[in-house]
């Protein structure tokens, strides 16, 4: 497969926001948002990638366009309208999750295709430059059984030990890390507490941590990350349970927004605070976008908990219920506590089917997440298993998914699902730092975001999910550049 891709200069990923931010008053005053200087397209050329269904196109450049002077737009013109004067969040990164069924994936592969995956992920020339990952504290359901870091009822964690990871999770995290270019903003969840720290004592379906344990508890993300910066790997922040309202058949944990408000506040951040990881970065929630608006009103409307927390996590999940995904939920969140930060913690298809690898909306789910994400105020973006085998797994509890990368272990060989390239429109040419600026579409059949990277490069992304070619005009300041979004189809328009 040839695929030609923008050469960008690889950024340091920028650390947001404040462990500590306090929320405004309400007698403060929210500074006005300076505009970036002027903007002009006149004499710019755009570089188009496109990745399109029926066609061997795949993050694939065409030709160039030219800007043109254009005056008002009539109704019966189509239009993406960008305006890089006007700014809003900065972007963390895109990535997705090492987990441990990646790795044990990963491991299982021959040494040219494990290269072939890292640079295909990775590398920001030859691969779509990840620069954003996930992992578990001890075992989720992507694992291929349960396991703890402790010796059962070990309250003072004397016998912590990440042996367990040293096997397949550590290595592969520092293979993504190299390929990265040494660095990578990697973020920790735990699934559940051991099963003796539970009221159920079960790691399995629910339950709740016990009050005589959350100290203990605390106590142990500490040295997770502690044991894990000693090993080499830097921990940026972590969330406080992965997704808190679900029994699972598989790990899981339920806190309320009150227990975990009070878990944060009385605990897990003063906790953090005196092991000298306050600047850890503590996101709250980490679940799904439709309870997303209670559960941060719970946590960051008590000053002494929303002071520990950076931002609010969410998945996409919601669509279990038959509601369309809730990017509304998303923005009001960002509206209510712009002092804080929104990032997409999980989100992948279920119910895996080796024989629909191809299907064209595995993909294009990805580019409507990602894009009603990013005009909702979200400043990183995480999928999760960035590798699975041809079962969709390993799970241990047989909750098979997709992933982007889907590895036959028995042919020894990577298959690349559309949602890989439609990641890459973003991961690509959206890099850490750049800030999102203005952008709109007139029709509803286009979908748009857009954003100023810190070498000045502006890509606009343009999705159309129509059955029908649609013709259309890149429009800036008075500029416009003619160009058309082919049925089914991802385009990233670079200048």
């Amino acid at each position: 497969m040839s695929i030609r891709f923008l050469s960008l200069t690889l950024l340091a990923t920028l650390g947001l926001g404040s462990a500590h931010a306090q929320k405004p008053t309400p007698n403060s005053k929210t500074p006005a948002k300076a505009p970036l200087k002027a903007y002009s397209a006149a004499g710019k050329t755009v570089k188009v990638y496109a990745t399109a269904a029926n066609t061997t196109q795949r993050l694939s450049a065409g030709a160039d366009l030219a800007f043109a002077p254009a005056g008002q737009p009539l109704e019966t013109q189509v239009c993406v309208f960008v305006d890089p004067g006007h700014s809003f969040q900065t972007m963390l990164g895109i990535g997705g999750a090492l987990t441990d069924a990646s790795a044990e994936t990963f491991a299982k592969l021959p040494k040219a295709q494990q290269q072939e995956f890292l640079q295909a992920y990775y590398s920001p020339t030859k691969g779509i430059g990840y620069t954003l990952a996930r992992t578990s504290i001890h075992s989720s359901d992507f694992s291929s059984g349960s396991y703890t870091y402790v010796a059962d009822n070990d309250k003072a964690l004397k016998t912590f030990s990440v042996k367990h990871d040293e096997q397949f999770r550590i290595p592969f995290i520092k293979q993504a890390m190299a390929a990265a270019g040494g660095k990578l903003t990697l973020y920790a969840s735990p699934w559940s507490p051991p099963a003796w720290m539970k009221d159920s004592n079960n790691m399995l379906r629910g339950g709740k941590l016990l009050p005589a344990y959350r100290q203990a508890w605390a106590d142990y993300y500490v040295k997770f990350i502690q044991t894990y910066e000693r090993l080499g790997i830097p921990i940026w922040g972590l969330t406080v349970q992965n997704e808190p309202m679900a029994t699972q058949k598989w790990e899981s944990c339920i806190f309320t927004g009150e227990e975990e408000r009070d878990f944060i506040k009385g605990f897990l951040g003063p906790t953090l605070a005196k092991a000298g990881l306050g600047g850890k970065k503590l996101i709250a929630w980490d679940h799904n976008r439709d309870l997303l608006t209670q559960r941060a009103s719970a946590v960051l409307d008590d000053p002494q908990a929303a002071k520990y927390v950076w931002g609010v996590g969410y998945h996409w999940y919601e669509t279990w219920t038959g509601s369309a995904m809730l990017f509304d939920n998303v923005r009001r969140v960002h509206e209510t506590y712009p002092d804080k930060n929104l990032i997409f913690t999980e989100g992948c298809l279920e119910k895996f089917e080796l024989a629909t690898v191809n299907r064209w909306d595995l993909g294009e789910k990805y580019g409507m997440s990602m894009i009603g994400d990013f005009n909702a105020g979200t400043v990183g973006w995480t999928d999760w298993n960035v590798l699975l085998d041809e079962t969709g797994g390993p799970n241990h509890v047989g909750n098979f998914c997709y992933a982007p990368i889907i590895a036959d272990t028995k042919a020894g060989k990577l298959i690349y699902t559309n949602a890989y390239y439609y990641i890459g429109h973003f991961a690509k040419f959206i890099r850490p730092g750049a800030k999102r600026i203005s952008a709109a579409s007139n029709r509803d059949a286009l979908q748009t975001t857009a954003f100023r990277n810190p070498d000045g490069t502006v890509a606009v992304v343009v999705m159309n999910q129509t059955d029908k070619p649609l013709d259309f005009q890149l429009w800036i300041a008075g500029q416009a550049a003619k160009t058309t979004a082919a049925p089914h189809s991802i385009m990233t328009m670079v200048l």
